[in-house]
C-alpha cells in the first residue's frame, strides 16, 4: 500500500475512534475520577485513547515532541488553533482554582479544585511542547501561524503554569472563557457564594472545553491532538455532571 495511502488510513481510524469515544461522552457517559498527576513537566502525562484492541498509552512531553517530529500528517490551522486557544483556556481553569484553594467554603468545592489543578497542570506543559515541537519544525515562516500564535503570549512561565493569561484578559470569543468582571466577581465573592459562582463558572467553562475538543476531532488531522481532545472532552464532561451535582447540594 502506498504510505501515503496507509497514512491516510490510519489518520481516519484515528479520527473515528476519538470522534465515538467524545460522541459517548456527550450523550451521558462519564468516566471516575481523574488519578492526581503531579504538575512539573517531568512528571507530567496524558492518557492517549487508542484504537481496538490496543492499549491507551500514556505521553509524556517528552514522547510529545518526538512524535511531533514523526508525525504522520502535518498539523492544520484547527490543529494548532486548538492547541493555542487551550493552553490559554487551561491557564484560566488554574486562576480559578488558585481562588478556590484559598476561599473554597465546602470540602467537596476545594477537593474539585485540587483535581482540576493537578489534571490540568501537566497537561498545559503536554501542549507547550506540542507547540514548541511544531514551531521548531515549521521554523521562522509558521512560527507564528498567520500572527495568531503572538496573541497568546510566548508560552512560557512566569510565577505560574500559565503563559500570561490573567483575570484581566478577555478571551471570551473562546467558548466557555470567563469575562474579566466574571473572574473579578469570583476574586470577590466568600463563602458559599464563591462556591456556587465557582461552579457555575467552571460548568461552563468545562463546556467550552468540550465544544473546542469536539470541534478539532471533526476538523483537525494531527494524531496527539486528537488523542489528547478525546482525554480533555471525556475528562472534561464527566466533571460537568459531578459540578451539577455538587451545585445542587450547596
Amino acid at each position: 500500500m502506498p504510505r501515503h495511502s496507509a497514512r491516510t488510513l490510519r489518520t481516519a481510524a484515528a479520527t473515528a475512534c476519538a470522534t465515538a469515544a467524545v460522541m459517548a461522552v456527550l450523550t451521558g457517559c462519564t468516566s471516575g475520577e481523574t488519578a492526581e498527576a503531579a504538575a512539573t513537566e517531568e512528571d507530567a502525562t496524558i492518557i492517549a485513547p487508542a484504537g481496538p484492541g490496543e492499549d491507551a498509552r500514556k505521553l509524556t512531553p517528552e514522547q510529545v515532541r518526538a512524535e511531533a517530529a514523526d508525525r504522520l500528517e502535518e498539523p492544520n490551522d484547527a490543529d494548532v488553533d486548538y492547541i493555542v486557544m487551550m493552553i490559554v483556556h487551561h491557564e484560566q481553569a488554574l486562576e480559578m482554582t488558585d481562588l478556590a484553594a484559598e476561599h473554597a467554603h465546602s470540602d467537596p468545592v476545594e477537593r474539585l479544585s485540587t483535581r482540576i489543578a493537578t489534571a490540568q497542570a501537566p497537561e498545559i506543559e503536554v501542549m507547550r511542547a506540542w507547540l514548541e515541537a511544531y514551531e521548531e519544525e515549521a521554523g521562522p515562516a509558521g512560527h507564528g501561524h498567520d500572527g495568531r500564535h503572538g496573541d497568546h503570549g510566548d508560552h512560557g512561565q512566569s510565577g505560574s503554569p500559565g503563559s500570561g493569561a490573567t483575570a484581566g484578559d478577555d478571551h471570551s470569543d473562546m467558548p466557555g472563557m470567563a469575562s474579566p468582571e466574571q473572574m473579578a466577581a469570583l476574586g470577590d465573592a466568600r463563602g458559599a457564594t464563591f462556591d456556587q459562582l465557582f461552579l457555575e463558572l467552571m460548568i461552563v467553562h468545562h463546556e467550552g472545553a468540550v465544544t473546542m475538543s469536539a470541534d478539532v476531532i471533526a476538523e483537525g488531522v494531527d494524531i496527539t491532538v486528537n488523542e489528547l481532545a478525546t482525554e480533555i472532552a471525556a475528562q472534561q464532561a464527566a466533571e460537568v455532571g459531578r459540578m451539577e451535582q455538587m451545585s445542587d447540594d450547596i
